[in-house]
C-alpha cells in the first residue's frame, strides 16, 4: 500500500486515466502505459450516426427559432367566440338599461346571492324592452356577469374562481394573461374599455384603504382570499392600467407534500422541519414567483404553537399556520406626503410588542439591519425573503441592503453581522418547464478574513430534459456535517438532522 492509499505493483492489471490535477503515485522504474481500453476511440460505424443526429437536432432548433420569427403579430389579443361572446353582447346592451332602474347604494348592501334574485326580474323586463329571448342557461350566465359587473371585479372573477390559475396579469383592457401549472398563457378576457379596467383597479385599493389615481400611480393591496395585488396606472403604463394578482392556495401547503410534488427530497424536506422547530434563522432567497412565500408558509407549520409569531409585510399575504400569529402592514404616505409608516418603522415597533419570531415578507433596504438586530438579540427562529439568484448573492445583497440605509457602518462589521445571524439560506427557483425547485440549502458558517464562509449541504442538479418538456434532475446530498448541529441539539433533533445530512 503506498502512501496515496492505493494498492502498487506491476502485474497485469490496467490503470485508469487520470483525472485532471490528480498525481499518480510513481510505481517503480518501469513507466506504466495505460490499456487500449482506457482510451478506445468511437467506432467508425458510430461516427455517421452521430453527425446525424446532432445535425438534427440543430434543425429542429433552428426551425423552431423560424416558427417563433414568423408567428402573428396579434397573438397576444384574446377572441372571445361562441357562447361567451354572446352573453357579453347581451350584456354591453342590458347593463345601461339596468344602471336607471337600480340603486347602486342599496344593491352595493346587498350579497351576492341576494343582489342576483333581486335583478331576476329587473333583467326579465329588460330583455323583453330589448326583444332578446334567452334559454335558462344563457340567463344565468348574464345573472352572473352583471352581479360581478356591479359587486364583484368584473371579468377577473371568473379567473379568481378557477383554482388552476396562480396569477393573473392585465395588461391594459384588451389583453390579460394568467399562469397555470407554472406556464402563461392567454385568457378569453376582455374590459369594455380603460375605464372600466380603472374602475375595478380603484375597487381593489379602496376595499383595503389604498387609493390610486395619476398623483399615486402605484398601490399594492390585497384582496379578500388574501390573494397580493399590484396596480400601476397611466401615466406610468402606457398601455392603460396594470394589475398584476398572485393567487395562493386555499389549502396550506406543507413541506412533505412539496416533497412528494418533487420540489425537493424528503431528505431536504427533513433539514427545513428541523430548521423550522430548531428556531434557526432563515433566510429564502429566489425570483419572483419562484415560491418564496409558499415555503415560508410551510416551514411556519414547524414553529411551536407556544410562540408569539409577528409578521410584517408591504401588502399581507403571508398565511401562517399558527394559533399566536399578529400580521402587521405597512401603510402610505396620505395626499399631502405625511403619515408613511414603512417595514423599518413596524421592525422597531415589533421589538417592544414581546415576539419571540419576527417574520418579513420581503426585504428591500434599511430594514435588513434592523432584522439582523432582531435576529442577534433573543429572536431566535425569525425569518425573511428576499430576491437573489444564489446564496451567494443572497449574502452580497443583504450586505449592499444594510449599507443603503443611514447607519454608518463598516463592511467588515455588517459582513460579521450577517454571518453571526443568518444560520440557513433557502434557495428557490421556478424552471423553464413551470417547476419551482429548491435548489439549494446551504449553512452560513462565520467569517474567514473579510469573506462569509458557507457549506452547502444539499443542491439540485441538472441531468437532461423529457420529451415532455419536463426537467430532470437530481437532488444530491453533499454529505457534509451540518454546522447548526449543536443548535438541533437543544432541541432534540440532531440525530434527524444528521442522518438526513449524510
Amino acid at each position: 500500500m503506498s502512501a496515496f492509499g492505493r494498492r502498487g505493483g506491476t502485474g497485469n492489471s490496467s490503470v485508469g486515466r487520470a483525472s485532471f490535477g490528480v498525481a499518480r503515485p510513481m510505481q517503480g522504474g518501469a513507466v506504466q502505459r495505460p490499456s487500449a481500453t482506457a482510451y478506445a476511440l468511437p467506432s467508425v460505424e458510430a461516427l455517421p450516426m452521430a453527425g446525424i443526429a446532432s445535425a438534427t437536432a440543430g434543425a429542429d432548433a433552428l426551425q423552431r427559432l423560424a416558427d417563433r420569427q414568423s408567428g402573428p403579430a396579434d397573438a397576444g389579443v384574446p377572441r372571445q367566440e361562441g357562447f361567451e361572446a354572446s352573453v357579453h353582447r347581451i350584456k354591453e346592451q342590458v347593463l345601461p338599461r339596468l344602471l336607471e332602474r337600480v340603486d347602486a347604494e342599496a344593491a352595493a348592501t346587498l350579497a351576492k346571492d341576494e343582489l342576483a334574485e333581486e335583478f331576476r326580474p329587473i333583467i326579465g323586463e329588460v330583455l323583453a324592452e330589448l326583444r332578446l329571448t334567452l334559454n335558462r342557461r344563457e340567463q344565468f350566465a348574464l345573472e352572473k356577469v352583471l352581479v360581478d359587473e356591479l359587486l364583484g371585479l368584473g371579468p377577473l372573477e371568473e379567473l379568481l374562481a378557477d383554482p388552476a390559475v396562480s396569477d393573473i396579469m392585465v395588461n391594459g383592457p384588451e389583453q390579460t394573461y394568467v399562469e397555470r401549472r407554472g406556464k402563461l398563457e392567454l385568457a378569453n378576457v376582455q374590459f369594455r374599455d380603460e375605464e372600466h379596467l380603472f374602475q375595478v383597479a380603484q375597487r381593489i385599493c379602496n376595499a383595503v384603504g389604498r387609493r390610486v389615481d395619476q398623483t399615486t400611480p402605484l398601490a399594492d393591496a390585497r384582496l379578500k382570499d388574501g390573494s397580493r395585488v399590484n396596480v400601476i396606472v397611466p401615466p406610468l403604463s402606457l398601455r392603460g392600467t396594470a394589475i398584476s394578482i398572485r393567487k395562493f392556495s386555499s389549502k396550506p401547503i406543507t413541506l412533505d407534500m412539496m416533497a412528494r410534488g418533487g420540489s425537493m427530497s424528503e431528505a431536504m424536506a427533513t433539514v427545513l422541519k428541523v430548521a423550522g422547530a430548531s428556531r434557526f434563522n432563515i433566510v429564502i432567497s429566489g425570483g419572483t414567483g419562484s415560491g418564496k412565500t409558499t415555503m415560508l408558509n410551510a416551514i411556519s407549520k414547524m414553529i411551536d404553537p407556544g410562540e408569539r409569531v409577528l409578521t410584517i409585510e408591504d401588502a399581507a399575504e403571508l398565511r401562517l399556520q399558527q394559533p399566536h400569529w399578529l400580521p402587521l402592514e405597512t401603510r402610505p404616505p396620505n395626499l399631502e406626503g405625511q403619515g408613511e409608516i414603512t417595514i423599518r418603522d413596524l421592525v422597531k415597533n415589533a421589538l417592544r410588542m414581546r415576539p419571540d419570531r419576527i417574520i418579513l415578507g420581503e426585504i428591500r433596504g434599511a430594514e435588513c439591519f434592523d432584522l439582523l438586530s432582531a435576529m442577534n438579540t433573543g429572536h431566535d427562529g425569525s425569518m425573511c425573503t428576499l430576491h437573489s439568484n444564489s446564496p451567494r448573492e443572497a449574502l452580497a445583497r443583504m450586505e449592499n441592503m444594510v449599507m443603503m440605509s443611514d447607519i454608518k457602518v463598516p463592511k467588515e462589521a455588517i459582513s460579521r453581522q450577517i454571518a453571526d445571524s443568518v444560520d440557513l439560506i433557502v434557495q428557490v427557483k421556478r424552471l423553464r418547464d413551470g417547476s419551482r425547485r429548491v435548489t439549494n440549502i446551504t449553512e452560513v458558517i462565520g467569517m474567514e478574513g473579510p469573506v462569509i464562509v458557507t457549506q452547502e449541504l444539499f443542491r439540485f442538479e441538472y441531468l437532461d430534459e423529457g420529451t415532455d418538456g419536463k426537467i430532470i434532475g437530481e437532488y444530491r446530498s453533499m454529505g457534509l456535517r451540518p454546522y447548526t448541529l449543536e443548535k438541533a441539539r437543544q432541541f432534540g433533533f440532531d440525530h434527524a438532522l444528521l442522518e438526513a445530512c449524510l
